[in-house]
């Protein structure tokens, strides 16, 4: 009853210092070891810091170390059995004994011992089971597979990663360039709105006229600051993929031009390049071969086991002749009923075979689906960004003219005021379709199985990466060239 009662186990919940002093490691881990921003974030700073510090990727990474570290287990189970084993005995009485005749069943010798109160042993024994090592063999073949199946999985992620860089990268810069015009528009409108109280309280216009101008007033500010609060986002959610801790003030680097991008290849040939480099269907080419192993090792266990082994013994027992000695031997062994086993065991690796199998030519279908898509998706893009730059010209130019007329007196300060509301969400729409452009390129590469990364870098540090990123766009066209060839 003492030994259960100290068995038995009951609830102890963390103390609040023990919380506090695991946040404080936490934290530690999540922004203690990477470098500080040092001016503005570039695109491919941005995602040379998101590949290198998200915590997403590192799982992933984590997961592909710890598949190599179980592939390297399952490559030991084919080596040989090698047993070592000692032991000390020890009684309080002889280990006495007799004979009895089986005939009269009278004692046929005198009680005599043959082995001491206390002896040690000791025994090295080495097997090997050829049946054994088939199967572990089939093993580690599997288990390498799933090594490159988290490779690819790594890919994937890295891909959706870059996409959501870019989408919040450019998202930041939209907010970054509207930031400062629309705050000069809120504090003129602002102003605009406090003369309107002031012409209506003094009565020197018609009320009605003043209702419908304050009105108009109003409704700028009301746009403009569920515009601000909305780019006010932007920032924030580019930090949380970098990585950055929250609150950290950044500026991201705008470029000077927004050239629209392109891949100049065939429709047919892009169909090619996916469905050989999409990391999806090269995951379930390696799940089907996962699928063929496990059918021969299916096959492997139902045949007979062969069992070789060697050793070498000592026993301490002085009533022995011989205290040490080897031994070696060979066993065969069969389960016969294995055998009324072979035909479903067979067909049922067969048919998780051809699911894997159909279910690759439905992966097939739904990647030349997501290629279509995105090619036209892209080019459906490229003519909305081209419109949305000649509108923004207009309003642009439009916004110019009212503020002249305004400045020189002609008119009031309300044209200008909503001709600058209507640029700015002009340039609003121009950012915004920009970076659906270049989500829709990066949507394009990603469906064609394209890394932003290059294969191989001259380092994993945060200036490598960077160089790496900006050869990125080059490193997509040579492949495009290289599929065209």
């Amino acid at each position: 009853m003492l030994a259960l009662t100290g068995c038995a186990v009951s609830p102890a919940p963390m103390s609040l210092g023990d919380r506090q002093a695991t946040l404080q490691a936490d934290r530690q881990n999540m922004f203690g070891h990477q470098e500080p921003l040092s001016g503005p974030v570039s695109l491919q700073e941005a995602m040379a810091r998101a590949l290198k510090y998200n915590l997403d990727y590192r799982v992933k990474l984590m997961e592909e170390a710890m598949a190599q570290r179980q592939l390297d287990l399952s490559s030991l189970d084919m080596l040989p059995k090698l047993a070592v084993a000692a032991g000390y005995t020890a009684r309080n009485k002889d280990n006495a004994s007799s004979s009895q005749n089986v005939v009269t069943g009278e004692q046929s010798l005198v009680p005599s011992i043959s082995s001491e109160k206390r002896s040690s042993t000791a025994d090295l024994s080495l097997s090997w089971n050829v049946l054994d090592f088939g199967v572990s063999y089939y093993t580690a073949q599997q288990q390498s597979d799933r090594v490159l199946i988290l490779q690819q999985r790594k890919r994937k992620v890295a891909q959706q990663l870059i996409q959501q860089v870019r989408e919040a990268w450019w998202q930041a810069v939209g907010a970054q360039q509207l930031e400062d015009r629309i705050d000069t528009l809120l504090a003129e409108t602002n102003r605009a709105l406090e003369d309107a109280r002031q012409v209506e309280k003094l009565k020197l216009r018609a009320p009605l006229e003043m209702l419908n101008y304050r009105r108009q007033l109003l409704d700028v500010i009301r746009q403009m600051g569920m515009v601000r609060n909305a780019l006010a986002q932007a920032k924030p959610r580019l930090a949380s993929i970098m990585n950055v801790p929250p609150g950290t003030d950044f500026k991201v680097a705008v470029p000077k031009d927004l050239p629209s991008p392109e891949l100049g290849i065939k429709l047919e040939q892009m169909e090619e390049m996916a469905l050989l480099g999409r990391p999806e269907l090269n995951e379930a080419r390696y799940n089907e071969r996962i699928n063929v192993i496990e059918t021969r090792k299916a096959i492997a266990k139902l045949l007979p086991g062969l069992e070789f082994s060697i050793g070498q013994h000592y026993d301490s027992n002085k009533f022995l002749v011989n205290n040490s000695w080897s031994d070696a031997g060979l066993r065969v062994s069969w389960n016969l009923l294995n055998l009324f086993s072979a035909g479903p065991i067979t067909k049922a690796a067969d048919a998780q075979l051809q699911v894997a199998q159909a279910q690759r030519m439905a992966l097939n279908m739904a990647v030349l689906t997501q290629v279509h898509v995105a090619y036209l998706d892209l080019q459906g893009k490229s003519r909305q960004f081209a419109q949305e730059q000649e509108l923004n010209d207009v309003e642009q130019r439009i916004y110019q003219q009212n503020r002249n007329a305004t400045d020189s007196g002609v008119q009031g300060r309300l044209p200008a005021i909503l001709a600058d509301a209507n640029a700015v969400f002009s340039t609003l729409r121009l950012y915004q379709s920009y970076g659906d452009l270049q989500n829709a390129y990066g949507q394009m590469a990603s469906s064609l199985g394209l890394d932003a990364l290059p294969e191989r870098t001259s380092s994993y540090e945060l200036p490598a990466l960077t160089a790496a990123f900006q050869g990125a766009e080059t490193h997509w066209q040579s492949q495009v060239s290289g599929s065209k060839q």
